[in-house]
């Protein structure tokens, strides 16, 4: 079996309207910028995008919200270096934003690939963030309840893969790579090179 594909274009073909899709990275770090680029060409829009922020400058996912293909952002920090993109679409309405603690971020994508629906954590108790979610108390301290979050695609970028699709990252660029690899329904890795199966 051989999971490689020779471009990006073919990669993320099967991307359509409407779709949700995680991308890796921390801020620079491990985003597949490729791919993206490659997805902004294909041309899909009205997506759900699940990353840890929003983009910087003019660039990959700050790109892709530039071209309008964005309907909805869920991230942690949407306030990077160069927000610029993002920031003037979210004022003037024409970008939703769901806004989710670091932390909890991650802890709902590690969900999602895990299978646990929900889970609890006293991460925003007693703020905006909390409003409309089921609190409960567990030994004296009260939890706000979180669900998973899954996609129906992820693109992830790695240091190594082979053609069965096993994958390993180079240092700080691992961040939510493998997270979300494990909660989409199809994962697409941009990998610097490939090596015969066997050897990682």
């Amino acid at each position: 079996m051989d999971k490689t594909v020779s471009t990006t274009a073919a990669a993320v073909a099967g991307i359509g309207d409407g779709a949700t899709v995680m991308i890796g990275g921390f801020g620079g770090s491990g985003a597949p910028i490729e791919l993206i680029h490659a997805l902004i060409d294909a041309g899909p829009k009205n997506l759900t995008v699940i990353n840890n922020n929003a983009g910087n400058g003019h660039v990959g996912l700050a790109a892709l919200i530039e071209q309008g293909r964005v309907a909805k952002l869920i991230c942690s920090f949407p306030r990077s270096a160069d927000p610029k993109v993002f920031t003037e679409l979210y004022l003037a309405g024409k970008i939703e934003l769901e806004l989710v603690p670091q932390g909890t971020l991650a802890e709902r994508i590690r969900a999602g690939g895990a299978g646990i629906p929900a889970f609890y954590t006293p991460t925003g108790y007693g703020t905006e963030l909390a409003e409309g979610k089921p609190v409960a108390e567990f030994d004296g301290r009260s939890y706000v309840q979180e669900r998973w979050l899954k996609a129906d695609f992820a693109l992830i970028k790695a240091e190594l893969g082979d053609p069965l699709g096993n994958l390993t990252y180079r240092m700080a660029a691992r961040n939510f790579n493998p997270l979300m690899a494990m909660a989409a329904a199809r994962t697409i890795a941009q990998v610097s090179r490939i090596g015969p199966t066997g050897d990682i």
